[in-house]
């Protein structure tokens, strides 16, 4: 049975977009990550900000989504896909032709997660994201949806 809001469903998780309903567990996952988050983003911190997060993850070229266990609906994970280009490119949407995962080179854990997900590594964009008001490089890695069907 596929959950309520659900767009996509695994053996052990499914994927969905944050609502509302969402959003004390997930203020709560981000105070007790912040040592962990920290050096690698800022996320919604507060009511207000977590409000303005789906409306402003619900665009055309950025969507965010919450991975969630099967087994008791509890949040595992966060996914938010930006760029999204269509036409020719196709880029960035899950379930389109390409998707590219840009993490900073010294974020170990995340750079392991898109690995073990299949991502091969494609090269290296220096200054290429800016976070705390600093320009960060970042190692670009993908996977398309050949790869995924091997």
């Amino acid at each position: 049975m596929k959950p309520a809001g659900a767009v996509e469903v695994g053996r052990r998780v499914f994927v969905c977009a944050p609502t509302i309903r969402h959003r004390d567990e997930f203020l709560a996952l981000m105070r007790s990550s912040r040592a962990a988050l920290r050096p690698w983003v800022e996320p919604p911190a507060s009511r207000a900000a977590f409000v303005a997060y789906p409306r402003r993850t619900r665009r055309p070229t950025e969507r965010a989504f919450l991975v969630c266990r099967s087994r008791d609906g509890a949040i595992a994970g966060v996914i938010i896909v930006s760029q999204i280009f269509h036409g020719n490119f196709r880029s960035a949407y899950l379930g389109l032709h390409r998707l590219e995962a840009n993490v900073q080179p010294g974020n170990r854990a995340s750079i392991r997660l898109v690995r073990r997900g299949g991502f091969r590594r494609e090269g290296f964009s220096p200054h290429y994201l800016k976070i705390f008001g600093r320009w960060r490089d970042h190692e670009r890695c993908a996977i398309t949806a050949e790869a995924r069907q091997r």
